[in-house]
């Protein structure tokens, strides 16, 4: 499932993996096993309802930046009505004004209206959603404004910042828009036939309780890492603290060619790459001493691909056994342990002090 969320938001070409445009939506309910990659978009909000539609067909879909409620005032005012006549003239300007607006949206063509989320003031009110009912439009409000350049993307659509650029160009189309019980009292909104699709994609992680969803989310976040670093540096390498172990003998020979202090120093560095299998064989239950000189002698007979294999307890060819790693973790950690040791180097003296 990582892999094929991984493969619709990159090109052939790319070098990288902007795992934002992989939105997960987590809830409660069924199993593990019956996480789903989505072929459209999630949206972890419940249709506003009021009497207005729950699935649409044929959608039309605007993302809106702006609020469906009465405007304020820029400073703190109070506004005080005397009489009955000025509250009534009060309310039926406000209710013009909200009228106009869903009826500019629904010249537009739009169906389905996604609301971003306001601070500011409500981003819609009763009466707004009461209108946009009546016109048979479906609203979907709190749009994270994190998530804005996601929707906007994954549906072909254009975030409008004012009514006035509310226009049918700015809309995005999708076969069918509805929503759907997630278990309980749980609903979420599925798009499904998006149009124009971008690099973008919806992960539904189920779990029978949250501690499951929470293990479930990281198990996914680490799959998408690693891939992620197959996207940067295409390369892999065997397992099992191989790479480790060829490039500590290549570097115990290169060490027979320098003299004094940089010998040593090249076999400190070989020293330090072979704690990785011997680490590796302790954690396995195995004698590590006697794995590390085993497979010190694999490689120094030019047998590169043996490593350590946990599962069998001993020394085998780990790329026969497809226990393989990306490049970029075994390059990554070596660069990040050399320059932190430089750093300490760096260091002439530690004062402490007491307070």
């Amino acid at each position: 499932m990582a892999v094929n969320a991984v493969k619709k938001i990159v090109n052939s070409d790319d070098n990288n993996v902007d795992l934002r445009m992989i939105k997960i939506i987590k809830k409660v309910g069924e199993t593990v096993e019956e996480s789903r990659l989505v072929d459209g978009a999630l949206i972890d909000q419940r249709s506003m309802g009021r009497g207005g539609p729950t699935r649409v067909e044929k959608a039309q879909i605007g993302l809106i930046q702006f609020q469906l409620s009465p405007p304020k005032t820029d400073m703190e005012n109070q506004v005080i009505l005397s009489d009955y006549t000025q509250m009534d003239r009060a309310l039926k300007e406000e209710r013009t004004y909200l009228l106009d607006l869903c009826k500019q949206i629904k010249k537009a063509g739009c169906n389905v209206l996604l609301i971003q989320k306001s601070i500011l003031r409500d981003a819609v009110n009763e009466m707004s959603l009461h209108f946009l009912a009546k016109m048979k439009i479906m609203v979907v409000k709190d749009i994270e404004r994190e998530d804005i350049e996601f929707y906007s993307r994954i549906l072909g659509c254009r975030p409008i910042a004012s009514i006035d650029h509310f226009v049918p160009e700015a809309l995005g189309s999708a076969d069918l828009v509805e929503q759907i019980p997630t278990g309980g009292d749980g609903k979420i909104i599925q798009v499904t036939g998006v149009q124009n699709p971008g690099h973008a994609v919806s992960v539904l992680i189920r779990g029978s309780n949250k501690l499951v969803l929470e293990e479930a989310e990281r198990s996914f976040h680490d799959a998408l890492c690693v891939i992620r670093c197959l996207i940067k540096k295409r390369a892999l390498l065997p397992g099992g603290g191989a790479p480790e172990m060829e490039v500590a003998v290549q570097l115990r020979q290169l060490a027979q060619e320098r003299f004094g202090a940089e010998q040593y120093c090249w076999r400190a560095f070989a020293d330090a790459l072979e704690q990785v299998p011997y680490t590796l064989a302790e954690n396995a239950g195995l004698n590590p001493i006697a794995t590390v000189t085993e497979l010190r002698s694999q490689h120094a007979n030019g047998k590169k691909n043996h490593g350590v294999n946990v599962r069998k307890g001993y020394v085998t060819d780990i790329r026969e056994e497809n226990v393989l790693q990306p490049l970029l973790v075994s390059s990554s950690a070596i660069k990040q342990a050399a320059e932190c040791v430089r750093s300490i180097l760096k260091i002439d003296d530690i004062v402490s002090l007491l307070f």
